[in-house]
């Protein structure tokens, strides 16, 4: 198998693992911030699991060396981590995945301040569309049932978090961040633990809470592996597949229509977003 297929394989497996997320957060019959803990707890410990087994306690004795820039991958990750069930808890899943996909705006902006990385004109016109996109989204909230602005509020905040932590971690390439990630989990949780109840699961809902956060620790693990052996813009199209798919398996499971202004915002920013990526990708091949 090639490093092409290779990496389109792991990649699309890891979006598609990850798709049910949001999902498996309106099912669980427990308040956002346990949910969070426990999602914390089992993906990070299978992650720290799945990093100590294939590559030791190498990539843990490495991270110190990452300083600053380590240490707001972890936090970034973490609190990511925790105010996405909050997110789901609060607004649509719809609008919450569409707000999220925004995250290589706000990575562009950061990679320009911190990195001092020009911004394209493919870029500009990208934030410009999503900007449009998520405008139609924040005024749909007060129009669509399920929906409200601090649900996307929250949302903006994973977005503009977690593309914090890739900045971060760019600054320190030639470190794996992979074993960063548990850390930034099971510390999150550790906070949680003392405002928590963790024991509030209803009875006959802890299969739920296993699968949330082995589905997680594989995305994770997946994401962080299969972007090394295909080129980024192909990466961005293949995610964009969880913010389709998540909002359409919401609906069909436990009945949450999106409404008609989260699918027209979210159709701008998907769609400014792929066309994006593909404009970079065709443009990558013309040079090879």
């Amino acid at each position: 198998m090639s490093d092409q297929a290779k990496g389109l394989m792991i990649t699309t497996l890891a979006v598609l693992m990850v798709v049910p997320d949001s999902l498996f957060v309106r099912l669980i019959g427990a308040d956002a911030l346990v949910i969070a803990f426990w999602r914390g707890v089992v993906s990070g410990g299978l992650i720290l699991l799945g990093v100590l087994v294939w590559q030791g306690v190498q990539p843990y004795r490495a991270l110190p060396g990452t300083g600053v820039s380590g240490a707001i991958y972890v936090l970034a990750v973490g609190a990511a981590g925790v105010l996405f069930p909050l997110a789901v808890s609060l607004t649509s899943v719809a609008n919450v995945v569409f707000i999220i996909a925004a995250l290589p705006v706000f990575a562009a902006l950061y990679s320009r301040i911190f990195l001092g990385e020009a911004i394209s004109r493919r870029m500009v016109l990208t934030m410009i569309a999503v900007a449009v996109g998520l405008a139609i989204l924040g005024y749909g909230s007060a129009e669509t049932r399920g929906a409200h602005w601090t649900g996307d509020v929250t949302a903006l905040g994973v977005a503009a978090l977690f593309a914090a932590g890739l900045t971060a971690a760019r600054k320190v390439r030639r470190v794996s961040m992979v074993a960063a990630v548990p850390v930034g989990y099971l510390g999150a949780s550790a906070l949680l633990w003392p405002f928590v109840d963790p024991l509030s699961i209803p009875d006959g809902q802890w299969h739920l809470v296993a699968f949330h956060g082995a589905f997680i620790a594989g995305s994770s693990m997946g994401l962080a592996l299969g972007p090394r052996y295909i080129p980024s813009p192909e990466v961005g199209l293949l995610i964009l597949l969880e913010s389709v798919l998540a909002p359409l398996l919401a609906w069909m499971v436990v009945g949450e229509d999106p409404g008609p202004y989260a699918l027209v915002g979210g159709a701008v920013v998907i769609g400014a977003l792929a066309v994006s990526n593909a404009v970079a990708l065709s443009r990558r091949k013309g040079r090879v």
